[in-house]
């Protein structure tokens, strides 16, 4: 058995073509596609980079690892504890040491443990291969290591390789050189110039006119970047700069797709494309980034190849990326933890037979603190599986946020028109459901606190923790002095706060 898993950073599924995106931005992932069981709701747990990737190779909730932060106590996996022996307990099994007791030989290649300081990533890889730019690399520093592996190992048995790519991510940086493969074409035509204004004059990290978390980018640092975003022109060139950092990056995956075949072993491999999470380019007024616990930033690709199985397939239940390790075990014959969150969809991926779930709890305490609850069967059967996410916000990450919105994503995918006043029986389904589930995950937890409630005593999210006083001058001298202090009194109570602010 050998397993190539393509883990690209930041890739939203509507921007691939497989998935229905208008521009050619992925021929080889929709090959791949083509070929096999592509998921069509798909969602990480916890988000953005470091919370989902915790989620997926550890197999748990952020709930119940503590991982659910890129800082404090909540960037790091609760300790096992006085029970832990001179190795941690089986019990406790990442994905990679299941593959690693199914026999296979499980080789990273990724800059993910170092530019999170998350150690704990290395546990079952056999072989690590760190590019060493912390995430900053291109594709063309990335797919030439998986190459020369490839070259020297190809064609040995029972191997699983992790290619960890980064182009669709922020700063867009694919060389000037490979030019715009997509000028002149259409944008996508959910965007309109009422909607950007509007974003403009309203304010929060990543807002159309601070997309460098909290201001302007510089061009002159990052050509295929607009300083902001005030019109139609200025999205064409930022949503460019994505798209081709998506094209960019399938060029690469195309050669290794290439080189196996080369190897005379791309019939029998085992191919998976996926994403930490997705990307909002727009969406809740968040350009260019990750920062929400909603349709945009949780949803994920995943497209699985699995030679003999069913091929050209679509599956739209609802899945978490963690049931994905549950699921690969059960194809293998390997063991799944009793530990382990995931539940897995075999059945999808062997005979095409649809195995999702009927709601998803989703959350986010990094830019902000949310949960959202993605639902099936809405009450009173009113509207098909899967179309509503509501989503509660515990803090708002200095955004402006409401306590609840509600979405139709079958009739608003982007998020543009808040329900939750019009629609108050489904705001109600979907806190009952998010009180159930906090409720269940916390009678299985190792620990007695939520870790959410971790990042919001410790000052809030951690990309927003101290930065509210000098957020606001901003807002005050770029002329949205009224939105500062709404935001300064939105945030006066102690707990909203820093401690070197309260």
């Amino acid at each position: 058995m050998r397993i190539v898993y393509f883990d690209c950073d930041t890739l939203r599924p509507d921007h691939l073509g497989c998935y229905g995106y208008h521009r050619n931005t992925s021929p080889h992932i929709d090959w791949i596609a083509s070929q096999g069981v592509r998921f069509e709701n798909c969602y990480a747990p916890d988000t953005p980079c470091l919370p989902s990737r915790a989620a997926l190779f550890l197999g748990r909730f952020g709930i119940h690892t503590g991982v659910v932060g890129h800082g404090g106590t909540a960037a790091d996996p609760r300790l096992e504890g006085a029970a832990r022996g001179f190795r941690q307990s089986r019990d406790e099994a990442s994905w990679m040491d299941v593959l690693r007791e199914a026999g296979l030989k499980t080789v990273s290649i990724s800059p993910y443990a170092e530019r999170h300081s998350a150690w704990w990533f290395y546990r079952g890889f056999s072989e690590m291969h760190n590019p060493g730019k912390c995430g900053m690399e291109r594709a063309d520093e990335v797919a030439p290591v998986a190459l020369d592996w490839i070259a020297r190992h190809g064609q040995e048995d029972d191997w699983f390789l992790q290619v960890n790519m980064w182009d669709p991510h922020t700063p867009y940086r694919t060389p000037l050189a490979y030019g715009n493969p997509f000028e002149g074409e259409p944008l996508p035509d959910w965007i309109t110039a009422e909607k950007i204004a509007a974003d403009y004059a309203a304010y929060g990290p990543h807002s159309a006119q601070d997309p460098a978390s909290f201001g302007p980018n510089d061009p002159a640092e990052w050509p295929r970047l607009p300083a902001d975003i005030a019109t139609l022109d200025d999205y064409r060139q930022w949503i460019d700069g994505y798209d081709t950092g998506i094209r960019y990056m399938d060029d690469h995956i195309g050669l290794i797709i290439e080189a196996l075949r080369a190897q005379g072993v791309l019939d029998d491999c085992v191919l998976i494309v996926s994403a930490d999470h997705g990307e909002n380019q727009g969406e809740l007024n968040v350009y260019g980034d990750h920062q929400t616990a909603d349709h945009i930033t949780n949803r994920v690709p995943l497209i699985i190849r699995w030679p003999g199985q069913a091929a050209g397939q679509v599956e739209a239940g609802l899945h978490y990326n963690l049931d994905l390790p549950p699921t690969m075990a059960e194809l293998l014959g390997a063991r799944t933890p009793a530990r382990w969150d995931g539940q897995s969809f075999a059945a999808a991926i062997r005979d095409g037979v649809a195995a999702g779930r009927d709601h998803l709890v989703l959350s986010h305490c990094c830019w902000s603190c949310q949960r959202a609850v993605r639902l099936g069967d809405a009450p009173e059967g009113d509207a098909p599986l899967g179309d509503w996410i509501m989503i509660r916000t515990y803090h708002d990450g200095l955004k402006g946020y409401p306590p609840v919105m509600l979405y139709d994503l079958a009739n608003d995918p982007h998020e543009l028109h808040d329900l939750a006043a019009e629609r108050p029986e489904i705001v109600n389904e979907g806190l009952r459901l998010l009180e159930a589930w906090q409720a269940e995950m916390m009678a299985s937890s190792d620990s007695d606190i939520d870790p959410l409630w971790t990042v919001m005593r410790e000052g809030g999210p951690f990309h927003t923790r101290g930065f509210i006083q000098a957020y606001a001058e901003r807002l005050r001298v770029s002329g949205r002095a009224h939105h500062a202090e709404a935001m300064l009194a939105k945030h006066a109570l102690g707990e909203w706060r820093s401690p070197s602010e309260r």
